[in-house]
């Protein structure tokens, strides 16, 4: 059968022949066995409800044996064997438009060039799913296929669940990844849960299916550098031949060093594992790869001698390098950590002087002594880190739960008053004043005709729409407009692209609303060959509430509430999304946070014209607000801009306190 045939059959009619594990990709690690004999049947139970009772007993053997090997059932002989990629939008078989658009997102998702884990539909971080299983897969592409717009697929931490009867203003898809009852949200939950087939995690736009490759990280993690050197040096002292320490090159911490390089600093970013470190200086985001510490050192003191503009991988551990750059007095302007510490017990950390090959044999099969290890070296790393500090390093946290899982291990993370943490998070000191408390967040967008020269014009019209704005934008916003347009000005020249063709741009709801409709405009009138699919990451203004992240600077006591990113995929689910996500986990941990996202398909519609206006608007707009609610200074001047200009908009306004009344009655 070709493809399109393939995808309408779902599961397969005779059952396909078992394979091997194919040793071309990466695979994800061994999750350590959780699940006791009882459990093993109701997981089998679970996964054999996909495929017909004459198939059972061969399945049942088989899909013990993935449960026991790599503790969960994945169903490889299910996988397709078709090439995994985005293909043009028309080359999907669908009867829904916007469905054929979901179908190009999901194996971009799984793009063995995009995904961390392909085979295991792991996008990211370690655990960001796109599905639980092969099965899962077969039946929601089917199920995409068949729709009508008139209908909506329920999407159940990857499980299908069924089409439903809706309207065509309703969203096509609506996906749930991991949303436990709260007392469940411990780590071992997950596990098990998703041992037994019935949850996942979705980290953040693996299980939205709304993954960009590094791309998606690379804007922000620019911004956040070069404001981070900026808050650093003195005035009118160069980025050039300063040192950007960091770990993490799989995934989404990959782009680090390719921001690096925007930004104009020598990055050096430690990765342990090599296929990692390897896949991303093939793919050209990073410049140098080093294998040992002696040629590090030399290569770096010889790039900061020459002020040279360079990215350094280095195979191996990052704990290593913070100690030895500090006895071989390697000064480290700036400095931070982006391995998946949100999952540090399954891959997302590796301990110091324990091989990768060795680590992962001890997270399948010694869990417990892995976990020690991991929380010995994270003492080590903070200890280094803090040495490094007192010379002079800014440290940030990137918002990875560097510093939660540090203060878990027993570190010296703490600031005086026992509380708070010694170093900032990005957010507090960076992102959240600068851009989520005025609008400015990491819009994106794909051109499903997966031709460059769409992806260029759509690069022109953002870049023209952001110079007429940048005209009557106040000045406390200018700085952020101007990093933004030099920004796209430059994405081309960087090949940010891998997979779809792809853009993200970080922009206020007033931008994204201009910069959509005029795509919507290009694709009715033909210069843009297929429609564009919009998007975000839910690191952004409204989609996440996080206390040690995206909303560690609220600081009214709300930090830990969830209601934002809850009212965030509600009301974009009727002002006009094509489709909507609510998570839990992603980023910085199972149970640690409450993240949505959105898609939206610009068919150059006067409905998509619409929908756009609506959705976008309150998609930024719900954030500012509760931002300004919590007494955000900035968030309160963007929402007064806001109301200025929008006559249906209401908001509860906070109304500040003099402090000394407090004062004086408590202090």
């Amino acid at each position: 059968m070709n493809f399109q045939e393939t995808i309408i059959q779902g599961i397969p009619k005779e059952l396909p022949a078992k394979t091997k594990l194919d040793p071309s990709v990466s695979h994800a690690p061994k999750r350590k066995a959780i699940l006791n004999k009882e459990e093993e049947k109701l997981a089998l139970r679970n996964a054999l409800r996909y495929f017909p009772k004459e198939w059972h007993a061969e399945l049942a053997a088989e899909f013990l044996e993935e449960l026991r090997e790599y503790g969960r059932i994945y169903m490889y002989r299910f996988r397709p064997t078709y090439e995994m990629y985005a293909r043009g939008i028309e080359e999907y078989p669908a009867k829904s438009q916007q469905a054929a658009a979901i179908m190009l997102m999901i194996q971009n998702n799984l793009d063995p060039a995009v995904a961390q884990h392909p085979h295991e539909l792991i996008t990211y971080g370690g655990n960001g799913a796109v599905f639980q299983n092969w099965g899962q897969y077969l039946v929601t592409m089917k199920y995409l296929a068949e729709m009508t717009n008139e209908q909506t697929l329920h999407m159940y931490s990857g499980h299908p669940m069924g089409l439903f009867p809706s309207s065509a203003h309703a969203p096509r898809v609506v996906v749930t990844n991991g949303m436990m009852i709260p007392n469940y949200s411990k780590p071992d939950d997950w596990e098990r849960f998703n041992a037994l087939g019935v949850t996942q995690y979705g980290q953040m736009t693996a299980g939205s299916y709304m993954y960009i490759g590094p791309q998606g990280i690379v804007h922000g993690t620019t911004i956040t550098v070069m404001n981070a050197f900026r808050k650093h040096l003195k005035e009118g002292e160069s980025i050039e031949g300063k040192v950007f320490l960091t770990s993490g090159l799989g995934g989404m911490s990959g782009a680090q060093p390719k921001a690096g390089n925007i930004a104009g600093c020598i990055t050096v970013c430690a990765e342990v594992n090599p296929a990692a470190a390897t896949k991303r200086h093939e793919q050209g985001w990073v410049d140098v790869l080093v294998d040992n510490m002696p040629d590090l050192i030399d290569r770096v003191r010889t790039a900061m001698k020459n002020k040279e503009l360079v990215s350094i991988a280095y195979i191996g551990n990052i704990v290593d390098v913070w100690e030895q750059f500090y006895e071989e007095d390697i000064f480290i302007t700036v400095g931070s950590d982006q391995t998946s510490l949100h999952n540090p017990w399954s891959g997302g950390y590796y301990p110091a002087d324990i091989s990768f090959e060795e680590a992962n044999e001890l997270i399948a099969h010694h869990p417990e002594r892995f976990a020690q290890e991991v929380q010995k070296t994270l003492v080590r790393h903070a200890n280094a880190v803090n040495k490094h500090s007192a010379r002079g390093t800014y440290f940030f946290d990137y918002g990875n739960a560097f510093l939660l899982e540090c203060s878990r291990a027993g570190a010296d993370v703490f600031a005086a008053d026992g509380v708070n943490f010694k170093y900032p998070s990005y957010v507090q000191d960076i992102l959240g004043p600068m851009c989520f408390d005025y609008g400015f967040g990491p819009f994106r967008w794909v051109c499903t005709s997966g031709k460059a020269e769409d992806l260029r014009l759509t690069d022109q019209i953002a870049l023209e729409v952001m110079k007429e704005i940048q005209v009557d934008a106040p000045k406390e916003i200018y700085q952020q407009m101007a990093d933004n347009i030099k920004w796209i000005e430059e994405a081309e020249k960087n090949r940010l692209v891998v997979g779809s063709q792809a853009r993200i741009l970080y922009a206020d709801a007033l931008g994204r609303m201009r910069i959509a409709e005029a795509f919507n405009k290009a694709v009715e009138e033909g210069r843009l060959s297929a429609p564009v699919v919009l998007g975000r990451d839910h690191h952004d203004v409204s989609g996440t509430d996080s206390p040690y992240r995206e909303t560690s600077n609220i600081y009214d006591g709300s930090k830990f509430t969830a209601d934002m990113a809850i009212h965030n995929v509600i009301g974009d689910s009727f002002r006009g999304a094509t489709w909507v996500s609510i998570h839990n986990g992603g980023g910085v941990g199972w149970g640690e946070v409450i993240n949505g996202g959105f898609g939206m398909l610009l068919d150059g519609s006067q409905e998509a014209d619409q929908k756009l206006k609506q959705m976008l608007f309150f998609d930024v707009n719900n954030g500012i607000a509760r931002r300004a609610w919590a007494r955000n200074k900035e968030a309160q001047q963007a929402i007064e801009t806001e109301l200025k200009r929008t006559s249906t908009l209401q908001v509860t306004p906070a109304i500040l306190v003099e402090e000394d009344i407090i004062s004086n009655l408590l202090d």
